[in-house]
């Protein structure tokens, strides 16, 4: 995707990605992520939920697999990471794919978390110690940190990235928000949340940074459900139970859950929504038959 110019001031590279979807089978990964990068995305999106597939594992699949694409890591949860762990492996991919990835942390599904005895009593610690203990082992820096949640005693990486992954929190809430703010590299926001979400939510990533004093890059990445068809009637049946379902998660009615759905002008006109809203990355999540036609069909929309 080209940048477009206020004055002759050039906006925030606006950046097309595409997730693949956790209920793909992980032996699809390396063609899906190929088909993306021939249709000309700039992203690729794995996913790490529990009982799914892994997310590092999954991102060096797709990584190796193509030859230009970013991989993002959507998310990995705190709970189940330990920070030098996690710095380890993030390093590890980053070094032999320089400049290729961007890595997702998150507080990770509750339910999930205590289904496997990771839940957490500090919740917002746990994220913000485990994101400040990463970024600052793939700097190549000494960590160390007694906090909350977190605690590490003098810990290097031998084999630090040349170029560190940026390091993006997927979070919802107004306090997660603004943790974001303070300690990432940039924010992920989940499905169903349109142009007034997204206003919402800088402002309290802009609340965060203000504390922190942070002035480096922070990175919006928003993901959306993509259901591209001619036909109304095979749209609305698509994408029922999207709508049904973050309705209920995000406490909003149905017809506010925000979708790039229609055909290819109106999908495109949806993601170019976000964009103008202050998204810098838009993430496609295609629902319904035939994923990856839905996809080229979106992108070449957005071309023209």
């Amino acid at each position: 995707m080209t940048n477009d110019l206020v004055g002759n001031e050039p906006l925030p590279r606006r950046r097309i990605g595409v997730m693949f979807d956790r209920d793909r089978k992980p032996e699809e990964l390396s063609a899906f992520a190929r088909a993306v990068e021939e249709y000309g995305a700039d992203d690729l999106w794995v996913v790490e939920d529990l009982g799914w597939a892994g997310a590092i594992s999954s991102a060096t699949l797709a990584l190796a697999a193509t030859e230009r694409l970013r991989v993002g890591i959507g998310i990995a949860p705190a709970p189940l990471r330990n920070p030098a762990l996690l710095a380890m492996e993030l390093a590890t991919v980053a070094r032999v794919f320089p400049g290729r990835l961007i890595a997702g942390v998150g507080h990770g599904v509750p339910e999930w978390m205590a289904q496997v005895g990771a839940a957490s009593p500090t919740p917002l610690a746990l994220l913000e110690e485990t994101i400040t203990v990463v970024r600052t082992l793939l700097r190549g820096e000494t960590a160390t940190l007694d906090g909350r949640a977190v605690h590490i005693d003098g810990v290097t990486l031998v084999h630090p990235p040349a170029e560190p992954p940026p390091v993006v929190s997927g979070v919802v809430r107004p306090r997660s928000l603004e943790l974001s703010g303070r300690a990432a590299d940039g924010t992920v926001m989940a499905e169903g949340q349109g142009p007034g979400a997204i206003a919402a939510a800088l402002g309290h990533i802009a609340k965060g940074r203000a504390t922190a004093g942070a002035g480096h890059p922070h990175e919006l990445v928003v993901f959306t459900h993509l259901c591209v068809a001619d036909d109304p009637g095979r749209v609305a049946t698509d994408t029922a139970p999207v709508r049904d379902e973050y309705s209920e998660w995000l406490g909003v009615p149905r017809e506010e859950v925000f979708l790039a759905a229609g055909d290819a002008a109106t999908a495109a006109d949806r993601v170019r929504a976000l964009w103008e809203a202050g998204a810098e990355t838009v993430v496609l999540r295609p629902v319904g038959e035939d994923p990856l036609a839905q996809v080229r069909a979106a992108l070449g929309a957005l071309e023209r």
